[in-house]
């Protein structure tokens, strides 16, 4: 078992940045690859960026030159910087671990507010 806390939401104005962090613990050794899912009301969970364990990742491309997502091996964490924000980008994110047997694991989320 993985446990994933979440820390960095709030409230920003638009341009502004936030960063977010995720700590895991557990079986943490298991752990593949580790992400950042979003998910509006009556919306799908929908993939923001994702980092292997190797360093390899991946964006949607409403946050592509924007977000930044980085992984520190040692500490079990993973970062989200979010620069340029936009209002559209006020959602819940929640941090997210694959393990190498394809299970998933999930944050509480966290709230990003991003208005005036």
């Amino acid at each position: 078992q993985v446990q994933l806390v979440e820390s960095g939401g709030g409230l920003v104005q638009p341009g502004g940045s936030l960063r977010l962090s995720c700590a895991a613990s557990g079986s943490s050794d298991s752990i593949a690859a580790m992400g950042w899912y979003r998910q509006g009301p009556g919306k799908q969970r929908e993939l923001v960026a994702r980092i292997t364990t190797g360093g390899s990742t991946n964006y949607a491309d409403s946050v592509t030159g924007r977000f930044t997502i980085s992984r520190d091996n040692a500490k079990n964490t993973v970062y989200l910087q979010m620069n340029n924000l936009k209002p559209e980008d006020t959602v819940v994110y929640y941090c997210n671990a694959v393990d190498d047997s394809g299970n998933y694991y999930w944050g509480q989320g966290t709230l990003v507010t991003v208005s005036e």
